[in-house]
């Protein structure tokens, strides 16, 4: 950075367009923020150096020298109006988000920021870069610290009745829930936040989040086909803006399809006209599951989890919900491979299952504790016996029931006779 200032003109921004080098663009654009101008036209050509910088910035990947961008306008910032201020602020640290691998700098710099709008009184943008840092601290699984800093941050907004920050607070919120797993109180968020977005116009791509959270929630207590309409409302929402979340709504709506026993939709709703647009990894991995499901193959679906592991065991809601459609597919194939035995060793039903032995033991085990067939392990042996399905004596509840109407008699008789004493 050169020590000479450049005056904040129109042709100094545009110099600093023209260079061939990033560099010394970031360079010219420095030395226009150093002109001591304060007048309106100053001011709004150090703003447009502002935007052009941070850009180069990001593209340069230079997260510290946007970190300590933000320190050093802080005195310009008492020349311009707060609106702008929280427009420049927002802006910045959307571009630090922008780097990859810069979460531990995002949360430094909101905390900054927060301490920093906290002296100067600016409570309008130090609500919101509050709710950045809870959301960044949510996914650094920081969750006893967000939630602290949200609840506090969610009784604020309420009583300013600032409806549309609210919603994305609401929003947050269930997410942080969520990944506590307190469906309850993701459910109750949810609602508020559906509440206050019911009040006020809210952006598309909001709208797509609550429907996108909607529809996690609805898998979540396995109410599938609802929850397929809300990641379709999302997909929409998201697709028509181009945001990448797009593919991720897809990709639950893909889940809804399988997790309903109708994978055959799968390969029709991938091959559509939307479909198409984000053929990937994520909507092969889901290809790959829908194509195991039909044939109850457990070997094609452990096949479809190794090749696509970060789209699918990566993915917590995914890996969730595949998990119980794996062991539901698994006792399933156990059952119907046990049923001709009545002694039969483990290491058997593995090489038909094609599974290893102790996968296969340990699922056994735990099917015979679910009661879901009579039977034991004898691990000496290595075999599993099955019991025949024990018969219910129908005198027993019958004379249990005839006992519990004489006890009742006896107490009647007893009230009856107190009173004739009394």
């Amino acid at each position: 950075m050169s020590s000479s200032y450049l005056p904040a003109t129109t042709e100094s921004v545009a110099l600093a367009l023209e260079a061939k080098d990033p560099s010394e663009g970031i360079s010219i654009l420095y030395r226009v923020l150093e002109d001591p101008s304060s007048s309106p036209e100053a001011l709004r050509m150090k703003e447009q150096a502002i935007t052009n910088l941070t850009d180069l910035l990001r593209q340069e990947n230079r997260g510290e020298d946007l970190r300590s961008l933000l320190t050093q306008l802080r005195p310009f910032f008492s020349l311009i109006p707060k609106a702008k201020t929280a427009k420049i602020v927002r802006g910045i640290i959307d571009s630090v988000a922008k780097i990859p691998g810069s979460s531990d700098l995002q949360i430094a710099l909101c905390k900054e920021m927060v301490q920093w709008t906290r002296a100067e009184k600016r409570t309008f943008l130090r609500q919101r870069v509050e709710a950045r840092l809870a959301a960044l601290l949510m996914e650094t699984k920081e969750y006893s610290e967000a939630l602290t800093l949200l609840s506090g941050l969610v009784k604020e907004v309420r009583r300013l009745d600032d409806k549309l920050l609210l919603v994305d607070i609401d929003l947050l919120e269930s997410k942080l829930h969520f990944s506590l797993r307190n469906l309850l109180k993701a459910k109750a968020a949810l609602t508020a936040a559906r509440t206050a977005a019911n009040a006020i116009y809210v952006p598309p791509a909001q709208q797509g989040a609550i429907d996108l959270q909607s529809g996690i929630l609805h898998a979540e207590e396995k109410d599938y086909k609802t929850a397929y309409s809300y990641f379709f409302e999302a997909f929409e929402s998201f697709n028509a803006l181009e945001d990448p979340k797009a593919v991720f709504s897809l990709k639950y709506m893909l889940l809804c399809k399988i997790m309903v026993n109708q994978a055959d939709d799968v390969g029709g709703i991938i091959s559509s006209k939307a479909g198409l647009q984000y053929v990937g990894p994520d909507l092969d991995a889901m290809k790959a599951v829908a194509d195991a499901h039909p044939k109850r193959s457990l070997k094609l679906f452990e096949t479809a989890l190794r090749d696509y592991k970060a789209q699918l065991e990566e993915d917590p809601i995914v890996h969730r919900h595949l998990q119980s459609l794996y062991g539901t597919l698994m006792e399933q194939n156990l059952c119907r491979l046990i049923e001709p035995f009545s002694r039969v060793e483990i290491a058997h039903i593995a090489e038909l299952i094609e599974l290893p032995i102790d996968h296969v033991e340990r699922k056994l085990s735990q099917m015979i504790l679910d009661k879901k067939f009579a039977g034991t392990l004898d691990q000496g042996a290595g075999c599993l016996i099955i019991f025949d399905d024990p018969k219910t004596d129908a005198i027993c509840p019958a004379t249990l029931e005839t006992i519990s109407n004489i006890g009742k008699v006896v107490d009647s008789l007893y009230v009856r006779s107190a009173k004739i004493m009394a």
